[in-house]
């Protein structure tokens, strides 16, 4: 059997089933719904069980060096549209041998303003060294770096990369997530090596095939081509809590 043949076969079992917990979800459409309104998302660990959480910004290995605001737990939470696509995205991950790694998903706007208020204490640089070592912090919102809204909010893009299940690690995309700069552009050559182009390549095609658009600044970072809440900011916080059904 050739290996176009094994792929649509593949892809055929993975539609039959998705499609049941499709009609559960809703057809992915443009709603409107209140910010505070969580019916519609789903948490990672139950939705895509295959995939690994590093919340980064409950920890506080992130570029503020501080959880962030609205992180009760080290969750995930999508929306239900962009949590099926990405279970043909982990399927496809998994059939090369890795698995993906999520840093973040649903941010809520509470983390954002967060970012917008330690963005504007230039004085506090203790992670510098780590996330934005070419930059002055002054310059992180004309840059765009920082902004007042992101389009995590709207719940249906997050950050991740791919874990290689031979090598037990990470693969090595040549720079590291949430680094300010020109290296993290995904079309960034620079001094990367072949095999770092090839890994960012691989994450890349992986995602689009799936249904998600890549951002041009950030390798990490996609967001569902179809994603049912384009202008809806949301504020509910990121725990198991909020998408609890009978809560």
């Amino acid at each position: 059997m050739s290996a176009v043949k094994k792929h649509a076969i593949r892809l055929a079992a993975l539609a039959l089933a998705v499609f049941p917990v499709l009609g559960a979800c809703g057809k992915a459409e443009t709603k409107s719904v209140s910010p505070e309104d969580a019916s519609g998302f789903v948490s990672l660990a139950e939705a895509v069980p295959d995939v690994i959480l590093e919340i980064r910004y409950y920890s506080t290995y992130n570029f503020v060096g501080d959880r962030i605001a609205g992180y009760e737990e080290p969750c995930a939470l999508l929306t239900c549209e962009a949590a099926e696509a990405l279970k043909g995205a982990a399927a496809d991950a998994m059939e090369q041998g890795y698995r993906l790694k999520v840093y973040d998903a649903y941010r809520p706007q509470t983390a954002v303003d967060n970012f917008v208020e330690w963005a504007e204490d230039t004085d506090d640089t203790r992670m510098k060294a780590y996330f934005y070592p070419e930059l002055d912090k002054s310059v992180l919102f004309e840059q765009g770096y920082i902004a007042a809204k992101s389009g995590h909010s709207r719940g249906s893009t997050l950050d991740l990369t791919l874990f290689d299940m031979a090598a037990g690690k990470e693969l090595d995309m040549g720079g590291t997530f949430d680094y300010f700069g020109e290296l993290s552009h995904p079309d960034y050559v620079g001094d990367l090596t072949a095999e770092q182009i090839e890994n960012r390549n691989i994450l890349r095609d992986i995602m689009v095939t799936n249904g998600f658009n890549p951002l041009a600044e950030e390798w990490w970072h996609f967001t569902l081509a179809d994603e049912p809440y384009p202008d809806t900011y949301f504020t509910f916080p990121v725990s198991s809590e909020s998408v609890t059904t009978d809560k």
